[in-house]
């Protein structure tokens, strides 16, 4: 049996504030606590999980803890509980590395699966790195990790001062999408390359748009008035690696 005290701490996590006070996030699902175990073992503090997922996956270096299936409903975040919770430790914020390749820039995407996609198809894209603005979602949000599929663990994320970020990178191409661009094209301007992609209902902050080399509108053929900030990042890699 869970305590109340053990309860109460997990379910905090599904807040930012005890996220970043506890330095510690949530990983749920038989999908995702896999990946975490591949990919991210010695960041794992703590599984929790049904008898039945343990004896499928018999795991025996990390810690786990059974618990019955009234209890994964308390600590679960999900409509329906799955059969496995773990407890991460998040990794210490580290610099960003220089541009060496496709590094995607957000600014204030707020959605959490917005970002969860985004950083899913970043990395199949081959995206080197993705560099959020400080009102962008957090990349720890339950529901940003549920959207990745696995990628959160393979994806490097950093949270900056995009605009001084930006700034920095002297002689690298920064392209923008821009509904005042010119229509985009297959290839890209340069083999190192920043991508900047704007809020979900405000696109680009003016001050950002203006750092831009260059602005790419991706065409319309319907009545639609916008496209999905995820939706618009795939366009813009597919046609930036093609």
């Amino acid at each position: 049996m869970l305590s109340k005290t053990q309860v109460k701490y997990i379910q905090s996590l599904f807040h930012k504030k005890f996220r970043d006070e506890h330095g510690r996030f949530i990983v749920e699902g038989p999908k995702m606590v896999s990946e975490a175990l591949l990919h991210a073992p010695k960041d794992i503090e703590q599984i929790y999980a049904l008898s039945s997922w343990i004896t499928e996956m018999n795991v025996s270096t990390i810690p786990i803890t059974e618990v019955p299936a009234f209890e994964m409903e308390k600590i679960s975040s999900l409509s329906t509980a799955s059969p496995a919770l773990a407890i991460l430790r998040k990794p210490v914020q580290q610099r960003p590395a220089s541009v060496n390749g496709i590094t995607l820039v957000l600014d204030t995407i707020q959605d959490p699966g917005n970002l969860g996609t985004i950083i899913r198809t970043a990395e199949w894209f081959g995206v080197q790195q993705i560099i959020c603005s400080e009102g962008t979602a957090d990349c720890y949000n339950p529901k940003v990790i549920q959207s990745t599929m696995g990628s959160i663990f393979r994806m490097p994320v950093f949270y900056e001062d995009i605009m001084e970020w930006v700034g920095q990178c002297k002689d690298i191409p920064v392209l923008a999408t821009s509904l005042d661009g010119e229509p985009m094209k297959p290839g890209r301007p340069g083999r190192d390359l920043v991508v900047v992609i704007g809020n979900e209902s405000a696109g680009i902050r003016p001050a950002l748009q203006a750092m831009a080399t260059q602005r790419w509108l991706i065409p319309r053929h319907g009545e639609a008035e916008s496209l999905n900030a995820a939706v618009a990042t795939g366009i813009m890699l597919y046609a930036l690696t093609t």
